[in-house]
């Protein structure tokens, strides 16, 4: 978002974005007591609270922050109005240019108004179109969050700033919750759980952005995709492969070239020089690929849909800056799925995805989400492809789907994909967090683009509708999300390890043995603790590696045939007979049960 967007937003701020609003002006105020010469850009409301970007004569560390709260206690304490005013274009910017306020200089120059608009609090005047709270008493309680870097406008070659972000509530018990629930999420961090649970790790020895799994990160993935799998066969999907690259033409016939190219790797040349159509990509998407295979074969009304699904890796060079662990990264999997249709099918298929997206939802106990349906910018129609024709048929199409199903939606517009409408499932975490993860998109244009056909009843050839879907997402982004979510305590069914077998002592490892291997036999995904530590020790570090059941085993255990139970909660179920531990542990996990 440009800087007069940001300027312009702020008309339209809330009574907590106004206060959070009047906070960073109250936070510059305190900057400039302790920074005289500092300079001053913008500061707006954001969603959980606040932030301005200032140049300084030197680096703020963590430890200046106390400092400035200090400073603004005493402002809000004071109650110093907001005064507005409004100044001619050429007095703000004598005023600004006098004072060396270069940034606000420029912000200035480039609105298009005659007059400005100014607010000053005590010996603070800054420029801003507002609204702020009357006075800095009634700024509720705040605290300065961190620093970080910010270039000027958004743009690299522009000067690094120095942001200060803050959080502002109405009440000192909102604000204890907020932090509470950003501590609660530092601890859920899919980044550090990764690796004390052992699921994933980074190298720099790789490109940033492709992460290694370990063997129970790898399980992980597999129970998640083998659920997916399953679920899409019982809904009609059939599961194809195509490669990890393709030509260049290939992306050009799509148009995903000239409208996703810089989120491509580059060209790959092959053991010849080729030219630009013939050279090769790594593959950023499945839908062209699944394309070819559709057109591959003629095609019968009667055969309608046809649904190819697929677990595809895809490359994409997102920007360094934005690669966050598994949620953001450059090699991800996808369960995309396409949907090849008759127009008269249209709303069964999104009936059907719609369907299947909720049932996955419930199995891994999401409850809290809803729809964003994306659509196109009316006053940017050169960024999409097709006639108004067929985005007016498609839009009013999808939005009559969605409303069919009664679940609650937001309309995004611009926020389509180039080639057609789309839904968006926003899930919300444990912590109250929103995830994209589903998406059903719906497309006339690719059809067109590749002349894709079928034979209809009438003997004529015909275009079909395409739906392109994915339920979970990325494979990698929906796995951050669950780990996050469950704090890294998965439900049995998809936990790597459901039950550790811990030996008491030495002489009672060949029962433990005796005990996988029934457990293997019957599909109990489990593992031994054969270290020389004492057996509270291996209990501590079970439940802090998160496992549902530890199954300790010594001399009464080993006689009986039976296990002593614990859970991770630390609830003990004492001893039963192994027999009817397998029959619990199975029938919790076949279930798909959220209990232990």
């Amino acid at each position: 978002m440009s800087v007069e967007a940001e300027l312009q937003e702020s008309v339209n701020y809330t009574p907590l974005q106004r206060m959070r609003h009047s906070a960073a002006h109250v936070m510059a105020e305190a900057v400039q007591e302790i920074f005289p010469e500092a300079l001053f850009s913008i500061g707006p409301a954001i969603e959980d609270g606040f932030y301005y970007d200032f140049d300084l004569p030197r680096p703020l560390t963590p430890e200046d922050l106390p400092e400035i709260e200090q400073h603004m206690q005493k402002i809000v304490a004071a109650g110093y109005p907001f005064l507005h005013d409004r100044w001619p274009r050429e007095k703000a910017l004598e005023y600004f240019g006098n004072k060396g306020q270069v940034y606000k200089v420029e912000i200035i120059e480039n609105l298009p108004d005659a007059e400005v608009g100014i607010y000053r609090q005590n010996n603070f005047l800054d420029l801003c179109r507002g609204p702020h709270v009357q006075n800095t008493s009634q700024i509720g309680p705040f605290k300065l969050m961190r620093v970080a870097g910010a270039y000027w406008r958004g743009d690299e070659h522009r000067p690094m700033l120095q942001r200060i972000y803050g959080t502002a509530w109405f009440s000192q018990e909102e604000l204890d919750q907020y932090l509470w629930q950003l501590e609660e999420a530092q601890k859920r961090d899919h980044r550090k759980l990764g690796r004390e649970l052992k699921l994933f790790t980074l190298s720099d020895e790789l490109p940033a952005g492709v992460p290694m799994f370990y063997p129970r990160g790898e399980m992980l993935r597999h129970l998640m995709e083998s659920y997916v799998r399953e679920t899409q066969e019982r809904y009609g999907y059939q599961h194809v492969w195509t490669s990890h690259v393709g030509k260049v033409h290939l992306y050009k016939t799509s148009k995903h070239w000239y409208t996703y190219r810089e989120n491509m790797f580059p060209i790959m040349k092959g053991e010849q020089e080729l030219t630009e159509d013939d050279a090769y990509i790594l593959k950023p998407m499945n839908c062209p690929h699944h394309i070819l295979l559709y057109k591959s074969q003629m095609h019968s009304y009667r055969e309608l849909p046809v649904r190819y699904a697929e677990f595809a890796t895809l490359y994409r060079y997102e920007k360094a800056g934005v690669l966050t662990g598994l949620a953001r990264v450059r090699s991800l999997t996808q369960d995309d799925a396409h949907v090849f249709m008759r127009p008269d099918q249209i709303q069964e298929e999104f009936d059907r995805a719609v369907n299947l997206t909720l049932e996955v939802f419930e199995t891994y106990g999401l409850t809290d989400y809803w729809i964003r349906l994306s659509l196109r910018d009316p006053q940017k129609k050169g960024e999409y492809v097709g006639s108004d024709e067929v985005w007016e048929m498609a839009e009013a199409t999808l939005r009559g789907a969605v409303e069919g199903k009664g679940i609650r939606y937001e309309e995004g517009i611009g926020e389509a994909a180039f080639y057609g409408p789309k839904v968006d499932f926003m899930v919300r975490d444990a912590l109250g967090r929103e995830w994209q993860c589903s998406t059903i998109q719906l497309d006339f244009i690719q059809p067109e683009n590749f002349e894709l056909e079928y034979i209809g009843e009438d003997g004529q050839a015909h275009r079909p509708v395409m739906i392109h879907r994915a339920v979970t997402g990325s494979t990698e982004r929906f796995m951050a999300m669950l780990i996050e979510h469950f704090a890294g305590a998965f439900p049995v069914w998809l936990s790597p390890v459901q039950a550790i077998i811990i030996p008491i002592a030495d002489r009672h490892q060949e029962y433990a043995q005796s005990v996988f291997e029934q457990l293997k036999a019957v599909g109990v995904r489990a593992e031994i603790d054969m270290r020389g530590e004492r057996m509270n020790a291996k209990i501590r570090d079970a439940q802090l590696q998160k496992f549902p059941y530890m199954l300790v085993v010594g001399d009464k255990e080993a006689a009986a045939e039976a296990v002593s139970v614990r859970l991770r909660t630390n609830i003990d179920l004492k001893s039963m007979p192994l027999t009817q531990f397998i029959e619990r542990i199975l029938q919790i996990s076949n279930t798909k049960s959220k209990e232990l």
